[in-house]
């Protein structure tokens, strides 16, 4: 792991909520117009409380980078572009309702839940480009949009992920800073071996194969994430988003039992969860996962050097970014958070670029390939547990 370096100010290391000023980075040696630059272009999810910009600077490199995007117009809002996806996803979803009523108690219930698991993780796209404001600026209907496609239709607590999410882009990879990093049973540094536990040391041995395998429980994990975080009084409206999924599993559940015999209601139960956790897994693996790892008390990288570095694209492609939901920009996502999803391939080809006449490294690789760099670095980092494992011998630096 890098030994982090102080290039960042003391209020940037305590940054829990992304604003406008935040997008800068560690160093202020930009002009006061840079900073304004690339502040504008790296607003992104804003906390439910409203917090206010927290104090941290403006590199020239990013905010040089952040004056082409915003000179090609690619951080206004798309209203058309949002209003087609949200009709898109509320026919896919109405296209699934329809069918599981059309057919009733039959075993061709089966490819209905893998669509309606398929469905929920596309609205998952919604609800985080709301939080992001890249769909709407003002608060109350980003809130809408995010409480309506988090809670009511996928169970997940909006509120929660809105607070894990801002501090998740504030220092992606950081061991101590993104919460990401630190809540999967996976490790992806030697040093999270000694919190993992019992069943879970068995887990990070086998990593590379079962970090895939245990994705089928990621929809339920994050159900159970949402009511611990409501009834922790971890979420500003309590009482809104417990009735958001009481609703929704009062409705899923009688639908499921009424229409169908009580075996394949459980069956449908499980294969739509599944498929939704799968989808929600391998949406979220390529990101980040195997890209550098940083530690220690304060940031080590720069706004753009953090974002960039620590990311992965997956080429795009037609299906590739039906399937992915912009995420597969995931370089240009971080730099410009508040970007519209629509501008995002512009912003691509502009980053390349810029990265490559700055001599920063840019890394965008192909769909399986992504997947294979992840098990391959999974299976590096537990290669020493596996090998303490079968010698009995201690792990280094134990």
């Amino acid at each position: 792991m890098q030994t982090p370096h102080n290039t960042t100010t003391g209020a940037e290391a305590g940054i829990v909520t992304t604003t406008g000023a935040e997008a800068g980075s560690a160093t202020t040696t930009g002009t006061e117009a840079e900073a304004t630059t690339a502040s504008e272009a790296g607003a992104g999810v804003r906390g439910e409380a409203g917090a206010s910009p927290a104090a941290a600077g403006a590199s020239a490199t990013f905010a040089e980078l952040a004056r082409q995007v915003k000179a090609e117009g690619l951080l206004e809002l798309r209203p058309a572009y949002y209003l087609g996806r949200l009709t898109l996803n509320t026919t896919l979803l109405a296209a699934g309702l329809t069918a599981f009523f059309l057919i009733g108690d039959s075993w061709w219930q089966i490819p209905v839940a893998l669509w309606m698991g398929l469905c929920g993780a596309q609205s998952s796209f919604l609800w985080h480009d709301a939080g992001h404001k890249a769909m709407f600026r003002g608060k109350r209907a980003s809130a809408a949009v995010g409480y309506v496609h988090a809670n009511l239709v996928n169970g997940v607590s909006y509120g929660w992920w809105l607070h894990h999410h801002n501090r998740h882009h504030s220092h992606p990879n950081h061991l101590q800073l993104d919460p990401d990093i630190g809540r999967r049973t996976a490790i992806f540094d030697l040093s999270q071996y000694p919190a993992r536990q019992g069943t879970q040391r068995l887990i990070v041995r086998y990593q590379s194969v079962l970090f895939f395998v245990l994705l089928v429980l990621e929809s339920a994990k994050m159900q159970r994430t949402a009511v611990k975080a409501i009834a922790g009084g971890l979420t500003r409206r309590p009482a809104l988003e417990c009735t958001l999924i009481l609703t929704r599993l009062a409705l899923y559940l009688a639908a499921a039992f009424t229409v169908l015999s009580p075996v394949l209601a459980m069956v449908f139960v499980v294969v739509q969860q599944a498929t939704l956790g799968v989808y929600f897994g391998l949406l979220f693996a390529p990101n980040h996962k195997g890209m550098r790892i940083r530690g220690g008390a304060l940031e080590s990288l720069d706004w753009l050097e953090r974002q960039v570095l620590t990311s992965r694209n997956i080429r795009p492609g037609p299906l590739t970014d039906f399937l992915y939901g912009g995420l597969n920009y995931q370089i240009e996502h971080h730099l410009f958070p508040a970007m519209p999803r629509k501008n995002l391939p512009r912003a691509r080809r502009l980053t390349r670029a810029y990265c490559a006449q700055r001599g920063v490294p840019y890394h965008e690789v192909s769909l399986w390939s992504s997947y294979s760099e992840i098990a391959a670095y999974l299976h590096k980092v537990s290669a020493p547990i596996r090998r303490s494992h079968k010698t009995d011998t201690p792990l280094p630096g134990q």
